[in-house]
Parts: C-alpha cells; structure tokens; sequence
C-alpha cells in the first residue's frame, strides 16, 4: 500500500492503523525526518517504509512508483492524501494561496494517479482512494481554495470510476467531516460533530475493505450538508451564515 502525505493528520494515523491490520505501507511526505518518526511509532517492525518525496514533482512520483515496485512487489492500493489547507479571504486577495492548493491538493494527486494508473490498468487490477472532503460539497467561509480542489477531487474521482470499472480497478473518494488534525486547527468557525483522528483512520480503513465508492462521517454531518446542498442559494447562503456565525 502506498500513501501520500503520511507524515501527520489523516495520513499519518491510516498508515498506522493499516499497518496494524496487516498491510506493508510505502509512506511518502516531503520530510524524512517525520516519516522516520511515523516508522517508530508503528509497533509492528517494517510494516511502514518510509519513501520522502514531493506530490508536485511529476518525474518525481513516476520514479518513486517505479521504485517502490521494484523494491516492494506491485502497488495494490493506492491512497492520495497528500493536502494543505490554506484559509482564504477575500481581502487581502492571495493568489499564491490558491496555486499552492491547486499544486499540491490537484496536481499532486493527478501526478500520483500518472504514476500507478498505467501499472493498474496493465495487471486489471488495483485500488484507488483519493481523500477529498465535506468542503467540496458546496462553499464554505475561508475555504475558496481548499474547497475548490476538494470539489475538484470529488468530481475527478466521481468521472473516473466510468473507466476504472471497466478496468477491473476499485476507485473510492473519502469525504470527512471536521477530524482533529494540524489543518483544522486554522479553521476560525465553530467545528460541530469535530472527530479524533484515530476514529477517523478507523472509519478510512473499514471503507476501503467494504469497497463503497464513498467513505462519509460522521454520517450525521455529512447528511446535513448533503441536504444543504440541495437548497436553493437563497436559503443556503443565510443559513451557512448563521450556523457558522460569519460575519457577526
């Protein structure tokens, strides 16, 4: 199993938590000092590698993948996590923030599914999981950028299932609701149904066993905001604004 952005928050505590149900897992992050540290926490020796490496770097993931197979057998599961959430506001308006999410949220998952796709698609066989978010469901305060490419992973995700069915490849989109990690802790609202990370990598990897397209929870969050974004915008706006208690 491979996963990007493994040194902290979700992806770090899905690396542990498939270790101990048996899997070896390549952990990629740009810091090897952090994934060494994530090695040493897992009680069960040589169940995570530590491979340093970054999303944005195109070649870069090409020769990883080739490597990670060379070295460890065939990639069989995939798990694109690697993601930075930037708050946003209006003024001042800060471009680079929303390319760096672009960068990394998008194009770093794009480059991963470059490198394994083709190797997936040859063997007729595989999964792929790409952790996008509730923030993709529809707008919310301070999240122009990060909810952009969340929607944007929800939409690609959703698109290529058509061809990975065909494929003989599982293609699954986890959308969590608020999990304590270091991103959330930027956010400035109120974080209703906010969630330990653990119980967060459990609920990852019970979805990716059970094989549903999408891996949702809390599911009694994730309801709300499904309906919420079924209402018309003149609803939907004042009550995000009253919930969230932005602008007050």
């Amino acid at each position: 199993m491979w996963i990007t952005g493994a040194s902290s928050g979700i992806g770090r505590a899905v690396a542990l938590e498939c270790a101990a149900r048996g899997w070896r897992v390549v952990a990629t992050a740009r810091r090897l000092d952090e994934l060494e540290a994530l090695k040493s926490a897992c009680v069960i020796e040589n169940a995570i590698i530590p491979m340093p490496g970054d999303v944005t770097d195109e070649a870069g993931m090409m020769a990883m993948v080739a490597a990670i197979e060379a070295g460890h057998g065939p990639i069989t599961r995939a798990f694109f996590n690697a993601g930075l959430f930037l708050p946003v506001r209006l003024v001042p308006f800060e471009a680079s923030k929303y390319h760096k999410s672009f960068a990394v949220n998008l194009g770093g998952t794009v480059n991963g599914l470059a490198a394994v796709v083709p190797r997936m698609v040859a063997r007729k066989a595989g999964q792929i999981i790409i952790n996008a978010s509730v923030a993709g469901y529809s707008g919310l305060p301070s999240s122009a950028a990060y909810g952009a490419t969340k929607a944007g992973l929800i939409n690609l995700a959703e698109s290529l299932k058509f061809d990975c069915d065909l494929g003989g490849i599982l293609i699954q989109v986890v959308n969590p609701g608020f999990v304590e990690t270091p991103a959330t802790e930027k956010n400035p609202f109120p974080m209703p149904f906010l969630i330990p990370v653990e119980h967060a990598a459990k609920r990852i990897a019970d979805g990716m066993e059970n094989g549903a397209f999408e891996i949702t929870f809390p599911r009694r969050f994730t309801f709300i905001l499904k309906l919420l974004r079924m209402m018309p915008y003149g609803l939907y706006f004042p009550l995000l604004r009253k919930m969230t208690g932005w602008g007050s």
